[in-house]
């Protein structure tokens, strides 16, 4: 029940920061406004505080003193621990927790007791000493471990829930402690510890109200993202969640300190309650004057004064001195040790592997500053020479790696900060032996010996991902064998691998991995197809793209949508094989166009899958060559290893049949496969869909901006004459391609197949009853997909194939999602041949190509271009 309401206060918070900062600062300026409290001098929650007499004695001035410097440098070593963290946020942050926190202490001091300065001299040491960053801090990383602002909000409320309970305890238990002092008879004491609670309530609640506010809203400000992270997003803050709810207090220490609390709450009301009015010391007057010094000790006292201040300004300087210019090395070096992940020296600005694609980034400087750095061993890019280091790298991802942003070069990543001494790769037997070792393995070798392994061959550079504890650092050596290769050395820069499940793609997806490539995804719609609604996701760095579909996709729904059926669904393999002789390969064909080869053949290929049946056999003859066509349906899968494996078998077959056939190629271009082909476009292959849909005249006009007779003029010699003039094969529409290819990468498909699936034929006539309506439709029989196998597992492309509710194998009938995924990429064909069409005819095409597809980042601007502009 805590947790939860700690919960929603986080995330009321987090979601409204302009509120509660605004009111923060309003019940602040409030107790500025105080005057009636102000009045009194003698104000206090527990006994009534007196203000300090301006004279005191040079004994107070030391204790004053030391703890000023004891104040001084425990904030010193606070943000120093901060800074250690290697993120700027998390030092401002705690910046403008603790000024904020002193703006508010410092507030409640002085036009609460009198205003007047005389007690904030000694309160602000005390505040100082009892502040506490690090729950401001982990509220901070969680709020930074976010991928987005909703995420932001999200994870500030979950951190409220996981500390303000203990927060709150704490406090609550910090102000009945320290409340004790307030009870002992000794005047200064009283007023310190009077200053001490303050500290504890002011800290609470900045930390409660605005200071979560506050970090909310800068990270809203600052939210500019480029590889789909935020620029505030570090990878080692990513598990604080975790981490955060492995470290929750023990329930016993918990019941303690609640116990302690209500037995300190039992004495504090005995001592006011018991206590007579007049009994009240200070109730009767202000504290006693202290003795004032005679004339002797005047210059001791003037002495000690002045002491104080220069020892109080001398330790400040210094530290200030030393965090700013001294510790910039070392606040990196300890960063790389705090951070297991990231195993190389650090740029002056350090990233992680994530951010390496940062515009702010410049390819020079990680050149720069490796040749400033002198490298202990210039032949050794390894990080992790001993056991120790990489052990502890494996318990944070398994990953020993240089960031992205060195380069990933062998001349460029010198041996950077040790956990132990620097030391050369052992020899190759030592290295085997250490390799073979059950106990040891490659988590024991450094990088400069794994690539020796390679250099070697005792390992093949295509099998480090399975040789190597985890794949990422597989990846990450070689990239670090390659880039010396490269005519850039810095090429693989600005190529991110770091954070991506390799596992998913290893044996399914590629090999010899150096990286992922972030692509833009867009989404267009809501696309109204047979009575429902789908967002679209389209994978494309093309400018106007999204934007047009998104058009059409807009024209569609208010006319009431569009309507698909799948006509076919059949994946095809054709083998070639060769017979002694063109009769016999004749007489081969008759007999697989017999029932009862055909039923030979059948049974071999049905064997091999439980979703794969063959349907259909072409048989084409070319001399002694003799071409046969498989086709079958392959469930939810695109099907092309399906069909290769049957076909296989089913060869194998025919051969028995056949000793004299010699089987050629599994494949022989009469599939046909990734190949413009007039078979696919007559007979079909994969899924064949066809989609209509009619549009009013007033859609038509309002959205398209043209005309129904206008856009049937252009279709018909534009799509139709004027792509037979160009002898096309399937290419009678106007950018069909365009959004197969970008459904196919959003969606995992082989983006390959984008020459037979992007077949298309538009048709456009006029309709309604005065003619005046757009009749369009779009026919494709070779749409090749599928929504299990390839591409399909990885994550990313999971999530768009969630958006349109097709992921994976349908549960109530076999193919049902990879069909229902074919009619959503005809019905978004339509779409963007529908507003590619308008923005033809009524010539909009160069005017928004050039608004939303013409980079100015490379643009140079000529000295004409200049007096233009001017002019």
């Amino acid at each position: 029940m805590l947790t939860r309401l700690f919960r929603l206060h986080g995330l009321l918070v987090a979601s409204h920061p302009w509120e509660v900062i605004v009111g923060t600062i309003a019940l602040t300026v409030c107790l500025m406004s105080m005057n009636s409290l102000a009045a009194s001098s003698q104000v206090c929650s527990w006994n009534e505080c007196p203000k300090l007499p301006e004279k005191i004695l040079s004994n107070d001035i030391i204790i004053l003193m030391v703890t000023r410097c004891m104040a001084i440098v425990y904030i010193y070593f606070q943000f120093k621990h901060l800074r250690q963290l290697g993120s700027k946020y998390i030092l401002g942050i705690a910046g403008l927790f603790t000024v904020f926190s002193s703006f508010v202490f410092s507030t409640v001091v002085i036009h609460v007791f009198g205003k007047e300065l005389t007690g904030l001299n000694e309160a602000l040491p005390f505040f100082l000493l009892l502040i506490d960053l690090s729950k401001a801090c982990t509220l901070a990383k969680f709020a930074l471990s976010s991928n987005s602002q909703e995420e932001v909000r999200e994870n500030i409320s979950q951190g409220m829930a996981i500390l303000g309970p203990t927060f709150t305890l704490d406090a609550m238990v910090e102000c009945l402690v320290i409340g004790v002092g307030t009870m002992s008879g000794v005047p200064q004491l009283e007023i310190m510890c009077c200053f001490g609670c303050m500290s504890v309530l002011a800290n609470y609640f900045v930390f409660m109200t605005f200071f979560p506010a506050c970090v909310s809203l800068v990270l809203e400000l600052s939210r500019e993202s480029r590889e789909g992270r935020p620029i505030w997003q570090l990878s080692h803050f990513a598990r604080v969640l975790a981490e955060e709810e492995d470290n929750k207090p023990n329930p016993v220490t918990q019941r303690v300190k609640i116990i302690m609390s209500l037995g300190l709450v039992l004495v504090h009301a005995h001592s006011r309650l018991a206590a007579e009015p007049g009994q009240n010391r200070t109730a009767d007057g202000p504290i006693p004057k202290r003795l004032e010094s005679d004339g002797a000790m005047w210059p001791l006292q003037f002495t000690s004064k002045d002491m104080e201040q220069v020892i109080t300004l001398s330790l400040a300087l210094l530290l200030a001195v030393k965090y700013v210019f001294f510790e910039q090395a070392e606040a990196e070096s300890s960063l790389s040790l705090k951070n297991p992940i990231i195993s190389s020296p650090p740029a002056p600005k350090h990233r992680g592997g994530g951010e390496c694609c940062r515009r702010d980034l410049p390819a020079h400087k990680p050149l720069k500053t490796m040749s400033s750095t002198p490298a202990a061993n210039p032949t050794s890019p390894a990080v992790s020479n001993t056991a120790p280091q990489v052990d502890m790298a494996s318990k944070d991802k398994g990953v020993i790696h240089p960031p992205a942003s060195l380069g990933d070069t062998l001349a460029e990543t010198p041996s950077g900060p040790q956990l132990g001494p620097v030391s050369e790769p052992r020899e190759l037997d030592e290295c085997m032996a250490i390799l073979k070792d059950p106990q040891r393995g490659a988590r024991h070798l450094s990088d400069a010996e794994v690539m020796k392994l390679v250099i070697s061959r005792n390992v093949t550079s295509y099998s480090l991902e399975e040789v190597l504890e985890t794949p990422q650092r597989g990846v990450a050596i070689r990239r670090q064998m390659l880039s010396p290769k490269l005519p850039v050395r810095s090429a693989l820069a600005c190529l991110p691998y770091m954070d991506y499940d390799y596992s998913k793609v290893m044996g399914t997806c590629c090999e010899n991995v150096i990286g992922y490539m972030p692509v833009p995804v867009g989404v267009a719609g809501p696309l109204l197809l047979n009575g429902k609604q789908f967002h679209i996701p389209m994978a494309t760095t093309e400018g106007c793209l999204v934007a047009s579909t998104n058009r059409g996709c807009r024209a569609v729904a208010l006319s009431g949508g569009c309507s698909s059926r799948v006509l076919a669904d059949c994946m095809t393999r054709g083998p070639v094989v060769r017979l002694p002789s063109a009769c016999q390969a004749a007489e081969v064909k008759a007999w697989l166009e017999t029932s009862e080869g055909f039923s030979i053949i059948k049974e071999a290929f049905d064997r091999t899958s439980r979703f794969a049946r063959l349907e259909k056999l072409l048989i084409g003859l070319a001399g002694k060559n003799l071409y046969i066509r498989f086709q079958s349906q392959t469930g939810d899968a695109m099907g092309m290893n399906m069909l290769s494996k049957g076909t296989e078998q089913a060869v194998h077959r025919l051969q028995q049949q056949y000793p004299e056939m010699r089987v050629l190629s599994v494949s022989g271009n009469y599939c046909t496969d990734k190949k413009p082909a007039a078979m696919n476009w007559i007979l079909g292959r994969g899924k064949s869909a066809v989609c209509e849909a009619t549009i009013p005249a007033k859609v038509v006009r309002e959205v398209l901006k043209s005309s129904t007779a206008a856009l049937v003029e252009l279709n018909i010699n534009k799509n139709l004459v004027g792509s037979a003039m160009a002898g096309s094969i399937g290419g009678f529409n106007a950018h069909a391609a365009n959004i197969v290819a970008a459904i196919f990468i959003a969606c995992g498909q082989d983006p390959a197949q984008t020459v037979g699936s992007s077949n298309c034929i538009t048709q456009m006539e006029a309709a309604g009853p005065e003619g005046d309506d757009l009749y369009i439709s779009c026919t494709m029989p070779s749409i090749e997909l599928g929504t299990v196998g390839g591409g399909t597992n990885l994550p990313p492309q999971q999530a768009c194939l969630q958006m349109l509710g097709v992921q994976g194998t349908s549960p109530t009938q076999p193919g049902e999602n990879a069909r229902q995924l074919a009619s959503v990429v005809c019905a978004t064909v339509l779409a963007g041949e529908l507003s590619l069409m308008a923005a033809l005819a009524a010539g909009h095409l160069v005017q928004s190509h050039m608004t939303h597809n013409r980079s100015k980042a490379n643009l140079t601007v000529t000295p004409s271009s200049q007096s233009e502009k001017a002019a």
